[in-house]
């Protein structure tokens, strides 16, 4: 049992906190907590920063997850990535992300696709997804242009609420990661193609996380990374998409 100690004197009774959403609850309120557990997201990448998006959404205390990747654990993915440990190396993302969510809670219903997106794959990907219910928001934590661009004309489409990841490769500073609307963003230069694309598919807005900072010139193809962008921008995506649902009227 662990305590919260209720104003400054020290003489003052304490409340027993026991349940794992107590202290949410203080801080959001049963109706913001109920509509957490009633929300279902969909989570596209489960890398350096869908990692950290899936545990605080987990964490938060969001009842349904439907998780999408392709990839295993790779021993390359240990600077950076939540579910990377010499223990699961080899192991699909999607089985580490829904054991360790399990673990955390586990009346969370979590759904899990093994598939690489690609943009042709919008209609089926979403009829998978909404087998487990109407779709509250989607997180966009892939890599391919195409699929991204894609992802955003299809919710779009059919109103769908979705956050994109645009680049937390080459980044030494998760302080100048930023919320906005793809239309407002400057540096990025995945924003930068993404702008065009959507403005000539006739795409008004898209909600991101961006960073203002210049990409670290690093001389080879492979973006470079570290522990603390990704998960910073992860962290970032996990708080709007929740602070959307807890606001939504």
């Amino acid at each position: 049992m662990c305590y919260i100690y209720k104003g400054m004197d020290n003489n003052e009774s304490r409340e027993a906190i026991t349940d794992k959403d107590s202290r949410t609850r203080l801080l959001i309120g049963e109706a913001g907590l109920q509509r957490l557990r009633g929300a279902h997201i969909l989570l596209l990448g489960l890398g350096g920063v869908g990692s950290y998006v899936c545990e605080a959404l987990a964490r938060a205390g969001i009842g349904r997850l439907s998780l999408v990747d392709s990839d295993k654990v790779e021993v390359t993915n240990l600077n950076r990535q939540l579910y990377a440990l010499e223990s699961t190396l080899g192991m699909y993302k999607t089985d580490a992300a829904k054991a360790r969510c399990l673990d955390i809670d586990h009346h969370i219903e979590i759904r899990t696709l093994r598939d690489f997106i690609r943009a042709e794959d919008m209609d089926s990907l979403f009829s998978w997804a909404t087998e487990a219910g109407p779709i509250d928001h989607v997180v966009d934590a892939i890599d391919t242009v195409s699929a991204k661009i894609a992802l955003a004309v299809y919710c779009s489409g059919h109103d769908i609420p979705l956050v994109s990841c645009c680049g937390t490769g080459n980044k030494l500073h998760p302080e100048l990661l930023r919320m906005a609307d793809i239309y407002d963003t400057s540096v990025c230069p995945l924003c930068r193609v993404m702008r065009k694309e959507l403005k000539a598919r006739g795409i008004k807005g898209l909600r991101v996380c961006y960073s203002t900072e210049e990409p670290k010139k690093t001389g080879t193809r492979a973006p470079a990374s570290i522990s603390f962008v990704p998960s910073a921008a992860g962290l970032l995506i996990a708080s709007d998409v929740i602070n959307s649902l807890i606001n939504k009227a």
